[in-house]
């Protein structure tokens, strides 16, 4: 039996040939973003309704991602899961670098990106979005000071258990901004939830957990490196709970939308009549992305296969893109009430219509760009840094960590 040792991942063929491909998917977000700048937003499939398309789907994808993925460390730094420990680096490099290609997303897709600096120098904070801000950027100062305790050596084990702690607390509160953005505009009846909030906390769970199992498979695989299925079965049982959280609150959502008589028109388009996002709902975020994981990893004659993680990983990440979709598309194509009570006969505001909404290559191509940078630096920090133990077959799960 080994100790766990922590080492750089050496390049292989196989790791510079996924290198260049994300590389590539890079120079292709870069090509999208020239072309937009050039030509305006007009060139996507957005419009004055939708004004929220593919690109913020991946960007609150990573983003909600990031949250979820810094989970695993926070297992074993607070909740005292040692077989989580030997990942906890790793947990917080992804989860930074997931934040960093989300949010590269939405600074790119603003259309005129050196605003950025009004916003982040003149602060609403009666706006949710300045408070997100702060979110943001702490999040990634708080995980940093979170790895350093974890990899430095002669600190007290409190430090690094005090450091779980707030960061755990914080990518709770980084979560409750991202879910309350969509709370808080009353002004559309998908929106207008306080269930927002904890829907997206679980979604955090959910799709952290996923894309970090993908991950972690991908490089121990790339590099050649043990890993203990054992280990890959609790993940995936922790998976599944976290899926059956999100129909939950999913289910939680809709029926008090129901019960509330201004959102059952909104109801009725999203579950009934609402076409590619009905789709979307019952088949992308409910069955691919909800049931069939549970089933794969719950079902006797799959829970054991060696693929089933990873196989519910990807159904789930499906889902999540999928769910993402029909709440910020879905939710805005739904006409908002500009005249509540009164019925508008004429209008050049498209009041009381459904908006059309196509992506377009450029909003694929900014969204998967996203994606290739963030998949891009913790392949990077796995290079230079010492995150990914050399051995992670079961029989070394649970002992002593060195550098």
């Amino acid at each position: 039996m080994e100790r766990t040792i922590y080492r750089e991942i050496k390049m292989t063929p196989q790791l510079w040939q996924v290198a260049f491909l994300l590389g590539a998917f890079l120079l292709a977000a870069l090509a999208a973003v020239v072309y937009v700048e050039e030509y305006g937003h007009i060139v996507t499939g957005m419009n004055n309704q939708i004004v929220w398309g593919l690109p913020h789907v991946f960007a609150i994808f990573l983003i909600v991602a990031a949250s979820g993925a810094l989970n695993v460390a926070s297992m074993a730094s607070v909740f005292g899961k040692t077989h989580y420990k030997p990942v906890a680096r790793l947990s917080g490099i992804l989860a930074i670098s997931l934040l960093v290609g989300g949010l590269a997303v939405l600074v790119l897709d603003l259309g005129r990106p050196d605003r950025l600096i009004v916003a982040m120098t003149r602060y609403n904070f009666k706006s949710i979005f300045a408070w997100n801000i702060y979110l943001y950027t702490g999040f990634m100062a708080i995980v940093a000071v979170y790895l350093f305790t974890q990899m430095s050596r002669g600190l007290p084990g409190n430090y690094v258990k005090q450091m779980g702690m707030f960061a755990f607390l914080w990518r709770l509160a980084l979560t409750t901004g991202t879910g309350s953005i969509f709370g808080f505009l009353v002004a559309r009846p998908g929106y207008d939830a306080a269930i927002m909030a904890p829907l997206f906390i679980s979604m955090s769970f959910s799709y952290g957990l996923a894309v970090f199992i993908l991950v972690l498979t991908a490089l121990c695989r790339l590099s050649n490196r043990p890993l203990g299925q054992g280990l890959m079965r609790k993940y995936a049982r922790l998976l599944a709970i976290f899926c059956a959280v999100v129909l939950y609150f999913t289910a939680v959502q809709h029926l008090t939308n129901l019960y509330v008589a201004e959102h059952t028109g909104f109801e009725r388009f999203i579950l009934l009549d609402g076409g590619i996002y009905t789709w979307l709902f019952w088949g992308g975020q409910v069955l691919i992305g909800g049931l069939l994981p549970m089933l794969l990893i719950w079902h006797p004659a799959t829970a054991d296969a060696p693929s089933t993680p990873v196989m519910a990983s990807i159904l789930v990440v499906l889902g999540g893109f999928a769910q993402l979709y029909v709440i910020v598309v879905g939710g805005q194509a739904y006409p908002m009430q500009v005249f509540p009570g009164y019925e508008v006969l004429e209008s050049s505001f498209y009041d009381g219509m459904i908006a059309a909404y196509s992506p377009r290559w450029p909003e694929l191509f900014l969204g998967m760009g996203g994606v290739a940078l963030a998949l891009l630096a913790t392949g990077l920090a796995a290079k230079v840094l010492r995150i990914l133990p050399t051995n992670l077959s079961d029989a070394n799960i649970g002992q002593k960590a060195e550098s």
